[in-house]
């Protein structure tokens, strides 16, 4: 059989073409671009101007690191479903922020080994509450990148109203009780303390840490720990709070009665301070109130940025997350998130600001608990079980006993 030469020549091209794609898949198949550069794919939950941030902290790096190229990736509200579709079709990013650990642990690389590659004082300058909230059974996989604790927040002008003085560190529930009772004003329509009428389970277990207690034990196990006298005591101080008439419950958890004055006290994170500055309000922070001798303690709501145990980059991975949990990184962030490292927090005088220095002191007073969603694999049952029982006993409608709510959850 014979073939013209147009044939021939189609061939040889097509052939050549191939040949030629080849080389170039397998140049990249190390995930190297044309230019030599490794890309890095780092996933964010922020939208707006968070991530115009985080746009100009990604060019710093990649001008400063000339064979990485990282790429953002902005999930905003569909992040959790993004990642674990990623996750599921093993295309996962790189690197992603992470709070949820227990979730996605299984799909993280452990990053003890990269960090003992660094000297001590390198972990040591994280506070060491926020490795409890990055970590699961003691194993890291996660480098901390922002956190709140969790504060009382007090209306200024409606405590010179009813003749109080400010609440200081040390304060106990019985005298945040009194304080209630005295901001409560039925011809003002204030009340004393507004909290969420279904709370979040995850929040409120800082309540029975104060009190010696928690949902669950050591081993998980719920009877003895959520049905203790002790955390009978915790739910009963807010039910009668309700029952009294002195606090309310809140859709909005507080902020929005804080704003138009007729509330007297929230407990909330850091999230509020810009709003509640915005708004004008003569406020105030104070340390979560004691039971007794017993130290107060605060739930923290912490955020890390985390590796695909599927990225082919691993080392340049953990350079990205060096320099995005690093200090520059952190003082670019002083504006809406409380830096995580002890060096920034010192040469920025965070402790000597009044305001700021509240939450680093229910930092440090908080280390030594672990939520029970990091204990326990039945976490996601539990919560959903525990938020009905909350709403049976602070709906207004229902206002179960706590005892009795609390015992359908145990048995």
């Amino acid at each position: 059989m014979k073939f013209s030469k147009g044939y021939v020549f189609l061939v040889f091209t097509l052939v050549l073409a191939m040949l030629l794609s080849a080389c170039s898949s397998s140049e990249s198949s190390d995930g190297k671009n044309e230019d030599g550069k490794v890309t890095l794919r780092f996933a964010t939950w922020d939208v707006g101007e968070d991530v115009e941030l985080q746009e100009k902290l990604i060019d710093q790096f990649n001008a400063e690191n000339t064979d990485i190229n990282v790429v953002l990736e902005a999930y905003g509200g569909d992040y959790d479903t993004k990642i674990t579709a990623g996750i599921g079709a093993k295309d996962a990013p790189d690197v992603m922020y992470m709070w949820n650990y227990p979730q996605y642990k299984d799909a993280l690389e452990p990053l003890d080994p990269y960090i003992e590659e660094r000297d001590k004082e390198y972990k040591e300058n994280f506070y060491e509450a926020l490795w409890n909230y990055n970590s699961i059974n003691e194993d890291v996989y996660g480098l901390p990148v922002g956190y709140t604790t969790h504060v009382v927040y007090y209306n200024k002008d409606l405590f010179d109203k009813a003749g109080l003085a400010y609440p200081k560190a040390g304060w106990t529930w019985d005298e945040f009780q009194e304080a209630s009772k005295k901001l409560t004003n039925k011809g003002d329509k204030t009340t004393g303390f507004a909290f969420p009428g279904k709370p979040d389970p995850y929040d409120f277990e800082m309540y029975l840490w104060g009190n010696g207690a928690s949902y669950v034990d050591d081993k998980g196990n719920l009877d003895g720990s959520l049905n203790s006298p002790e955390s009978i005591e915790t739910f009963d101080m807010f039910y009668n709070m309700l029952e009294e008439e002195v606090a309310i419950t809140s859709e909005s958890w507080g902020d929005t009665e804080m704003k138009s004055g007729k509330v007297g006290m929230i407990i909330n994170g850091a999230w509020y301070l810009s709003a509640f500055e915005e708004a004008g309000i003569n406020y105030g922070v104070v340390e979560i109130p004691s039971f007794g001798d017993k130290p107060s303690a605060s739930i923290v709501s912490s955020s890390g940025v985390a590796m695909s145990k599927d990225s082919e980059h691993k080392e340049e991975a953990f350079r990205f997350m060096e320099f995005w949990t690093g200090e520059q990184a952190n003082k670019e962030r002083l504006s809406f998130e409380l830096p995580v490292l002890k060096s920034v927090v010192e040469s920025e005088k965070l402790e000597e600001d009044p305001t700021k220095k509240v939450f680093y002191s229910m930092l440090e007073q908080s280390k030594e608990y672990t939520p029970t969603s990091f204990i326990t694999e039945d976490w996601s049952q539990l919560s959903e079980n525990l938020e009905l029982t909350f709403e049976q006993i602070f709906n207004p409608s229902t206002r179960v006993e706590p005892k009795k709510a609390i015992k359908t959850v145990v048995e």
